[in-house]
């Protein structure tokens, strides 16, 4: 049994928007992956203690979310990669900080895809392990895999992966 699609012959042009009101996807969005979460504490010393004996009782109620990756298409045809910390609300999603990973830019970089540490949306600990596969020639056989970190403190590092 096949799956079957059925796509409009005519639809809304660049920059308008669904019948929801929310603007369309920009066609230069080559990959987005959500991944990983944070949560900030009411105690922020809660991490520094040892032995626990901070850590107030019951779930922690500071804001809390997930991060975002986006490879947006250049008109050269290399990728910017933007990271997005994402607070999770009563009213929905809202965009906390959204940020251009320069790294990446200055590579040049042809992205090929971008994949979370598991698909299973389940993240034990605070922070981002995501890869970025990328090129930094469109000629090149092989891609580079380029590994984006945050950790629970929030600092970054982007490193590339090494066997």
């Amino acid at each position: 049994m096949g799956l079957a699609l059925a796509l409009p012959l005519s639809g809304p042009a660049s920059g308008q928007t669904a019948q929801s009101g929310k603007p369309l996807l920009s066609p230069e969005v080559l990959f987005v992956t959500s991944t990983g979460f944070w949560q900030e504490m009411e105690d922020p010393n809660a991490l520094l203690d040892p032995q626990g004996s901070a850590t107030p009782d019951g779930p922690p109620s500071g804001p809390k979310g997930y991060y975002k990756l986006i490879a947006l298409r250049q008109p050269d045809g290399t990728a910017q990669i933007h990271l997005q910390q994402i607070a999770l609300e009563a009213q929905g999603p809202r965009i906390v900080t959204s940020a251009e990973l320069e790294e990446f830019t200055r590579m040049h970089a042809y992205v090929t895809d971008i994949r979370p540490e598991n698909s299973d949306g389940i993240t034990r600990q605070p922070g981002l392990f995501a890869t970025v596969y990328l090129k930094t020639d469109p000629q090149q056989t092989e891609t580079e895999s380029w590994t984006v970190l945050i950790d629970d403190i929030g600092d970054i590092r982007i490193e590339r992966e090494t066997n």
